[in-house]
């Protein structure tokens, strides 16, 4: 799996589950891509948004940003 870091011209910069970085074209995302987004691959080299994963994502990150403002 991968998470979405930022964009940087036409590529995507990627963290990898080992906490190393890749640069990512844009044309192997799916359109609506976002940073943030979890990205799993597909068998056609592409990669495809892990919608749940990038929602539990999302709520460990708001919950830790809560935690630290209160």
């Amino acid at each position: 799996m991968l998470i979405i870091d930022r964009f940087e011209g036409e590529y995507a910069v990627c963290e990898e589950e080992s906490g190393s970085f890749r640069k990512l074209p844009k044309v192997f995302l799916p359109a609506g891509s976002r940073e943030g987004d979890c990205l799993v691959p597909t068998s056609g080299g592409a990669w495809q948004i892990d919608r749940a994963a990038t929602a539990q994502r999302r709520e460990q990150l708001r919950r830790m940003l809560e935690n630290l403002y209160h």
